[in-house]
């Protein structure tokens, strides 16, 4: 570990002038009106490794958000979209566990394809599981949250092209403690929770479970189905720390979890259900394929996920200065999620989707701390295989009508809410129901190995530069297959034999391509230490997403069967940046401010062809500038406020060569987000004490899909919306007991998650709508504390 001499202050004058600089600065970060302050009560220094070494967060030259378990129990933050309600710079979308979108500065990491690389990379106890529909876990017995903004790809790999949320779990203690918590709420909400852990100086354990369940919270009249958008999820980790001499820790961690959640609300926008109408936020008719089972995988619409992940991470301290880590990691997704991808009672777009996949990393790293220099190097070595199988089911008349391929045909539902399946009709009573059914798949094998150095030194007493690289060097391989089976019913009506969807049929033969490639990713930075709390830092970094090897089945020009092959070319980024970072009054206030100006060529977009399927394709060059600012405060007598202010003007750049996307903004990207949250405790008697938070978030349009066009006349975005989360509860300290009610949504606003969608493909646009409302009272008890 590094040690500096301590930075004398500047003198008082220009000291006096440069804290009155910054508090300006925070005045415009968050409307904070400053009660009159307890000085024998500081802020809690917060220590990141976003640099694979233990710092203040104040002394890391990036842009970072770091959030204690201890704080996101105490605000009720046990999803991961929840950490982005006061982060800045971040939104993250949750469709289901199966679906989640992590944005960072306005750029979407969230495709589904195996051929694809993430933008955001999502560390696990320091491993890489960027994988989308492997990446969402439940978030308990955490030991930090840390949000770092922009390319990291020097420290956390190819996956960080925009930057990296790093979750570290709580490790072993050779002490007894135990927790368990349980709740309930409306929407017939169950809650459970908690830790037992203890050993000794040489082996000590954890275990740590975390168990919640909701019914759906949009009603589905359609029958033997789920109400939608319901919750549940078992999580439980299990953790074991070695140390077999005070230089040597081992941590082996054991992670599974399983979701289950009712189906996704894909609510039609142009068809009503049977005595309903298209509004997100009313019931919905979502029925399934009438084989479902045996088609699709299930018989109701909803998710079966299981994760696996072990790490075993070894911390060897061979001397005073140099230190030796190990990360191993292991880890492996089964998801299949069934939809109703037209959102409507008709046999239309009955879609599922079966994605699995594994991954293997190994890193060593060594860190090197001089009397001047630290110096950080390692190899990283990353393989994983995965594949997206995409079933699909309809009945071949309601199919066509609804898609507008029969000239003149009748409405896709009647205005009672009855379907018109047109299949008698069609063959003049001859065929009651056709019904139709078939599968493409895409499949991904990575392999990339990597070696990285990392040099900072200490210029002057004030001054540290830093610089850093890694080489990374890639292997990709892609394949697709397809059993389509061409249309029974568009030869009775005269016209050609194909398929339903524009998918050529592989006949379970699987198209493969591969690439090699290799890069060099810098970065570079300077922090200047104003003073004894306030630092001043510059960067410059940049981030790939790797090309994409885009394998897939289509229709060629002339209408024939045709393998396709494409190359999609690595998107490059640079990102440059330069804020101020520090604490104030005596460390009662914290605060960060950053502008950065980030710069894009071969910006690749996640865009939905006529079957369905999600590709990606090259929208050129993107330009990304914006203002990030947090302040935390302590205002004394038990109160403390906190919140952010963030500014992003994000779009592709709006020339001739970018085609049809040219001067669109990025989807899921709002221009502005803010929030503002307070934390109040008030001792009642000698032993117990009311602790309240309220916590405000803002977040204007945004659009949902890059085309930021409406589809079928229908806006496809979000209006500006504000949301309240809340909590209050009784304490006991001395008893190590607590009972809390805590809400989210307070004010019960209505608003949309995503909008487009499958359906929006086949000119049948379908909307999700955000959780109502929801609140439960939890009550905790903890031992041997």
């Amino acid at each position: 570990m590094a040690t500096y001499k301590k930075i004398p202050a500047l003198p008082f004058p220009k000291n006096k002038i440069l804290n009155s600089l910054i508090a300006a600065i925070c005045a415009l970060s968050a409307p904070i009106a400053f009660a009159q302050q307890d000085t024998s009560k500081e802020l809690e220094r917060i220590e990141v490794t976003a640099q694979k070494r233990v710092q203040s967060i104040n002394d890391v030259p990036a842009s970072i958000s770091a959030f204690e378990g201890s704080r996101l129990d105490e605000l009720g933050l046990n999803e991961l979209d929840m950490i982005s309600d006061l982060t800045p710079g971040l939104v993250i979308q949750e469709q289901s566990p199966n679906n989640p979108g992590f944005v960072i500065r306005g750029i979407t990491s969230d495709s589904g394809s195996a051929q694809a690389s993430p933008r955001v990379s999502v560390y696990y106890n320091g491993v890489d599981v960027s994988r989308s529909r492997g990446s969402y876990f439940e978030l308990f017995d955490i030991e930090r949250v840390e949000v770092v903004k922009g390319p990291q790809a020097t420290l956390f790999g190819t996956a960080a092209s925009v930057g990296a949320i790093s979750v570290i779990t709580r490790k072993p203690e050779a002490d007894f403690s135990a927790e368990i918590s349980a709740g309930a709420g409306n929407e017939s909400q169950k809650r459970m929770g908690g830790y037992i852990n203890g050993g000794s100086d040489l082996v000590s354990g954890r275990l740590a479970f975390s168990y919640r369940k909701r019914d759906g919270v949009i009603e589905n009249i359609a029958p033997d189905q789920d109400d939608m958008n319901g919750v549940d999820r078992q999580a439980l980790r299990g953790s074991l720390r070695f140390q077999p001499s005070d230089a040597v820790t081992a941590d082996l961690i054991y992670s599974y979890e399983k979701n289950e959640d009712t189906g996704t609300s894909f609510k039609n926008g142009v068809f009503a259900p049977t005595g309903g109408d298209t509004s997100p936020y009313s019931f919905v008719e979502m029925t399934g394929s009438p084989y479902s089972a045996s088609v699709l995988g299930r018989e109701k619409l909803g998710l079966d996920r299981t994760v696996d992940d072990i790490n075993l991470t070894v911390d060897w301290v061979i001397s005073p200065r140099l230190s030796f880590t190990s990360v191993s990691g292991y880890r492996s997704f089964d998801s299949l999620e069934v939809f109703d991808a037209d959102g409507t009672q008709a046999w239309f777009l009955e879609f599922g989707e079966d994605a699995e996949g594994d991954q293997f990393s190994q890193e060593f790293r060594f860190n090197y701390a001089g009397d001047k220099m630290l110096t950080l190097w390692g190899v990283n070595y990353f393989t994983e295989d995965g594949s997206q199988r995409v079933p699909f089911s309809t009945e071949e008349s309601i199919f066509l009508n609804c898609a507008g391929a029969l000239p003149g045909g009748l409405p896709c539902i009647n205005a009672d809410g009855s379907v018109n399946q047109l299949t008698p009709v069609l063959t003049g009573g001859a065929i009651e129901e056709i019904p139709y059914a078939g599968e493409f798949t895409n499949f991904g094998d990575n392999e990339s190995w990597s070696a990285f150095v990392d040099f900072t030194y200490q210029l002057t007493d004030r001054t540290e530069v830093a610089a850093g690289i890694r080489y990374v060097s890639e292997d990709r391989e892609s394949g697709f297959s397809a059993t389509m089976p061409n249309s029974q019913l568009l030869p009775l009506l005269g016209e050609p034999s194909q398929t339903l969807l524009p998918t050529v049929s592989t006949d379970g033969e699987v198209f493969t391509a591969s690439n090699s490639s290799d890069a060099w990713l810098p970065r570079f930075n300077i922090i200047y230490k104003l003073n004894d709390h306030n630092n001043w830092f510059v960067t410059g970094s940049k981030g790939r997403r790797s090309e994409v090897v885009d394998v897939s089945s289509t229709f060629d020009a002339n209408g024939e069967a045709a393998g396709d092959y494409g190359l999609i070319p690595a998107e490059v980024i640079w990102n440059y940046e330069t804020g101020l970072k520090g604490n104030l009054t005596e460390n009662r206030v914290r605060y960060s401010a950053s502008v950065f100006y980030q710069d894009y060529s071969d910006f690749q977009v996640t865009l939905q062809d006529e079957s369905g399927d999600f590709y990606t394709a090259n929208a050129g060059s993107a330009t990304n500038v914006g203002v990030e600012t947090e302040i935390n405060a302590n205002l004394g007598s038990g109160f403390e406020v906190f919140g952010h202010l963030a500014y992003l003007d994000a779009k592709i750049d709006d020339e001739s060569t970018n085609g049809d996307l040219a001067g669109n903004r990025f989807r899921l990207q709002p221009e502005w987000t803010s929030s503002l949250g307070a934390i109040y405790e008030k001792s009642i008697s000698a032993q117990y004490a009311l602790r309240g938070s309220v916590v405000g978030t803002y977040r204007s349009e945004v659009f949902f899909e890059p085309e930021n066009a409406p589809i079928a006349g229908l806006d496809i975005s979000q209006d500006s919306i504000s949301l309240v989360n809340a909590s209050l509860g009784l304490y006991n300290d001395a008893a190590n007991w607590s009972l809390a009610l805590k809400a989210t949504n307070l004010l019960d606003k209505e608003y949309l998650v995503d909008a487009g969608n499958t359906g929006g493909s086949f000119g049948n646009p379908t909307f999700i709508s955000g959780p109502p409302r929801l609140f439960y009272l939890e009550f905790t008890k903890k031992f041997g504390m």
